[in-house]
């Protein structure tokens, strides 16, 4: 089976959500058979790494099998949190689009047209 490689909101959605200076992030796949490729690809190493430039110090990933989903817990990425942070977006609500941007390999019949 070919892979190709796509920006995760080929695949999937997101939403965000914060508390104090952790950013909360959920992943879910548009099609369920696609959890298993995900869990190998969207790491926590992966989305530290991707959120570090923000100051982020540490990614736990709890896993959902049942539901599909994926819930990614990230401290200190909201540069102090809402009350602390002249940030433009404090709360975090956009964090789930730089997610939404990694890449990842899927069978290319899984992957949606960009819109």
């Amino acid at each position: 089976m070919e892979l190709i490689e796509v920006p995760l909101h080929a695949v999937a959605h997101s939403r965000a959500g914060d508390k104090g200076n952790r950013g909360n992030l959920s992943l879910m796949p548009y099609d369920p058979a696609l959890y298993p490729l995900l869990a190998e690809q969207v790491t926590e190493a992966r989305v530290l790494e991707l959120f570090r430039h923000r100051g982020a110090t540490r990614c736990t990933r709890f896993d959902l099998p049942l539901i599909h989903a994926f819930n990614f817990v990230i401290d200190d990425v909201l540069e102090g949190g809402v009350n602390g942070s002249l940030n433009l977006d404090g709360h975090g609500k956009s964090l789930s689009f730089r997610l939404l941007a990694l890449t990842v390999r899927v069978p290319a019949c899984h992957a949606r047209a960009p819109a």
